[in-house]
């Protein structure tokens, strides 16, 4: 028989799900980096410069539009309507994936050459067309689970892909490394073995999507949930199809918005690194050393920035946006029953959850930038260096976008998905502007990019928090929950500070850890001590969205919190 899950425990399972998927997608991107390096991970990141605004458009939009068509039908208990969310969604969202798919396929090569400015990466970019196909299958049997507020299937698919992309994307970019006669007879003599190497890649990625997919299948054959039986008859097909538009239109507009900074960066980052090296060689020499000599030196950079810092970037918004697939099934329950109220208090939890990830990963790695890109990319100094620069650039965004990411779901699920994208707009204007500006600037280069990507999110997290107190209509009071995660942060900062300044087991892998440790030990002290203090005082949050999809007169329960 079909359970809900409470709003904590969905987060908590899609949490630890991320997390182990992000240490996994970590264990494959470092060595892959160590192996390609900069220029190679530029025909990576290029293939991911195509498949994320497809993404954006289908994937994102689909789980996010299934999973609040589902939540709404079952919070009014219409059992049979939501079986047919499910049977239209597959059908229509599989022929969305084969278009997709053979759009990408067609436009591989002249997005290569005007788009990416890398005509080699059209073999990457061709290995990851079949990605569309299985990422929308996957996208439909997702938010269905999510909107029944069940968040294991997700959750396991997630650790399931990123075990195959660890083992598949690996293993074929060795292959391809370790067999460079048998490959390379098959395309012209000038293609760099770096661009097949990085194909191979690619195709790893691609199969773990197929994989993700079979799990559901799978999982499907291997579980007979039933849902509680409805005298009332499911609503015709065009109906049901013009819902999950209303709701997948505006979504997935917002997500693509959002990955154009990715875009922005694609196609501005080359071009105005190749323009500031014709320009200024020596001061650019001066402040980079030996990699600004290099002839490619444009593709170079834009693959430690997306290959290293954005890599170690993503880390935590990854994990904090499963904080928002778990709020939107019960903002948009609440929602239906206009529990204004209720809505404030779960918008109070989902950023406090978000904060105290977020804020103590970015002052740890502010201090720490260095020896964490020193000990990842060992193989790599100079590189190594550089991103280091870039990612204390970005680790404000990083916290913005932490903090964005959830109350995007939650204006989602009060359908209000248009808001994010009119918000985003306007920090992808501020993003495009900062990059024409900065990284031509030879004292910012590289930095330019993280400082233009922290000003983006830090408009978007202001825009977004104004318009959802306009549309809720009652006060937020989003700092309070906040106060605890910052005061830790700061306090878990400088005692990481002190161990890597002192250098207490002198310098390296020992010395960085002692620092972790540190930091991780004060950031838990203190927010003990704020626990404690809660509770001598009666500070217990009154949170009636723990099980939100019950009815209101049972609904209200206490949960401790901050």
């Amino acid at each position: 028989m079909w359970k809900k899950q409470s709003f904590w425990k969905g987060s908590v399972v899609l949490v630890a799900s991320a997390m182990v998927a992000k240490i996994l997608g970590a264990c494959f991107k470092i060595p892959l980096t160590n192996v390609l390096g900069g220029t190679g991970m530029g025909y990576f990141s290029s293939a991911y410069g195509l498949l994320l605004p497809v993404y954006a458009l289908s994937v994102t939009g689909l789980s996010a539009a299934v999973a609040q068509t589902v939540s709404r039908s079952a919070a009014l208990e219409r059992w049979a309507e939501v079986r047919r969310i499910r049977w239209v969604a597959r059908f229509a969202c599989g022929g969305l994936g084969i278009v997709l798919m053979l759009l990408m396929l067609l436009l591989a090569a002249p997005f290569a050459q005007w788009a990416a400015g890398q005509p080699q990466a059209v073999y990457a970019l061709a290995a990851i067309a079949p990605a569309a196909l299985f990422g929308c299958l996957t996208a439909v049997e997702r938010g269905y689970w999510e909107g029944l507020q069940n968040m294991i299937p997700t959750a396991v698919s997630q650790a399931v892909e990123a075990v195959a992309k660890l083992g598949f994307g690996l293993l074929l970019c060795q292959w391809v490394l370790s067999h460079p006669e048998t490959v390379c007879q098959w395309v012209p003599p000038e293609v760099p073995l770096a661009a097949l190497a990085a194909a191979g890649a690619v195709l790893g990625v691609t199969l773990s999507t197929c994989v993700g997919w079979l799990y559901f299948f799978v999982h499907g054959t291997a579980t007979r949930t039933k849902l509680p039986s409805s005298a009332e008859s499911a609503p015709p097909v065009g109906q049901i199809v013009r819902r999950l538009l209303y709701v997948m239109i505006p979504v997935a507009a917002g997500s693509l918005v959002t990955n154009l900074t990715s875009w922005i960066d694609l196609m501005t980052m080359m071009r105005c690194l190749g323009r500031v090296q014709l320009l200024h060689p020596d001061a650019l020499s001066k402040n980079l050393g030996e990699i600004a000599d290099s002839a490619d030196f444009p593709a170079c950079v834009y693959g430690v920035f997306t290959g290293m810092s954005v890599t170690i970037f993503n880390l935590v918004p990854s994990v904090t946006n499963m904080l928002g697939k778990s709020a939107l099934p019960c903002a948009s329950a609440l929602w239906a029953r206009q529990d204004m109220e209720g809505i404030a208090r779960h918008t109070q939890s989902v950023v406090s959850a978000a904060a105290i990830l977020a804020l103590p990963a970015a002052g740890g790695l502010w201090v720490l930038a260095d020896p964490v890109m020193e000990i990842l990319y060992h193989s790599r100094p100079e590189e190594a260096a550089l991103a280091a620069q870039a990612l204390q650039a970005l680790l404000p965004g990083m916290v913005f976008l932490c903090l964005s990411f959830p109350l995007c779901s939650i204006l989602q699920g009060v359908g209000r998905a248009a808001v994010p994208v009119q918000c985003m707009l306007i920090g992808v204007a501020i993003k495009l502007a900062g990059n024409l500006i900065l990284i031509p600037d030879p004292s910012f280069c590289i930095t330019g990019a993280g400082i233009s990507t922290s000003l983006c999110y830090g408009v978007l997290y202001v825009l977004i928090v104004y318009s959802l107190r306009r549309i809720v209509g009652v006060p937020l009071h989003l700092w309070k929950g906040m106060i605890p995660a910052a005061v830790g942060s700061l306090a878990c900062t400088a005692a990481a500070w002190f161990c890597q300044t002192c250098g207490i087991l002198g310098s390296g892998v020992s010395n960085a850890l002692l620092a972790v440790m540190s930091g991780a030990g004060v950031y838990v002290v203190i927010l003990w001590l704020f626990w404690k203090f809660g509770q001598n005082n009666g500070g217990k949050l009154q949170d009636n969205m723990c099980r939100c999809g019950n009815k209101m007169e049972h609904g209200e329960r206490k949960c401790k919190f901050f």
